[in-house]
């Protein structure tokens, strides 16, 4: 017969909520258009700020509106070599250097990109943690499909037209660095989530 442990008659607690107010957004390639399509769009490196709860720095990307008499500032995962002033390319044409955005179609075998879509047009889902990238495999150019080898070690199939960041994310070995105390780690969980501390089933 099984118990109910202490921490279940505890009860369940209140609901959590993350502390997203010094967030600073949602980070993604700029969405999918016909600059993208069929050229590219320059933009340039405004700065690189710090996210609470992300282990990745993000850059600040202005864009002039391709439609409208305006700049837009877009939010990428800062890649490692990133600087403020740089400019930065995205399209079928831009040139493969670091901190570009290219379709996978346009990458070569080897090439070592990072936020890579799943879907076309979804602005980035996969390598997007510090220090993590994708290696493209190979292409398929009759079914418009290309291989990459995810940070796990997966080989996984996506469309060549998915867009990807060349180069390796920012802020790598993060975790080579013990946290030592306890302290430090409720600071780090605090900014992310309540996932700590957590209590050993044993123990009870």
């Amino acid at each position: 017969m099984g118990r109910v442990i202490r921490s279940q008659r505890k009860g369940p607690g209140g609901i959590f909520k993350a502390v997203t107010r010094l967030r600073v957004g949602a980070a993604k390639i700029r969405p999918l258009d016909y600059a993208e399509r069929n050229g590219y769009i320059r933009g340039i490196v405004k700065e690189i700020v710090h996210d609470p709860g992300r282990g990745a720095p993000l850059a600040k990307v202005q864009f002039r509106d391709p439609y409208r008499y305006k700049k837009v500032t877009q939010i990428f995962v800062a890649t490692e070599g990133m600087y403020t002033g740089q400019f930065i390319y995205c399209g079928k044409k831009a040139a493969l250097t670091v901190g570009n955005v290219l379709p996978l179609s346009s990458m070569p075998e080897g090439a070592i990109v990072s936020n890579v879509e799943e879907k076309v047009g979804d602005r980035g889902a996969l390598a997007r943690t510090s220090g993590n990238y994708a290696t493209v495999i190979g292409h398929n150019a009759e079914e418009g499909k290309t291989r990459i080898k995810l940070p796990s070690g997966a080989k996984k199939v996506l469309s060549s037209r998915c867009r990807a960041t060349v180069g390796i994310v920012a802020g790598g070995g993060r975790i080579d660095k013990p946290l030592l105390k306890a302290g430090r780690a409720y600071h780090k969980y605090k900014a992310k989530r309540n996932s700590w501390p957590k209590t050993r089933g044993v123990a009870m």
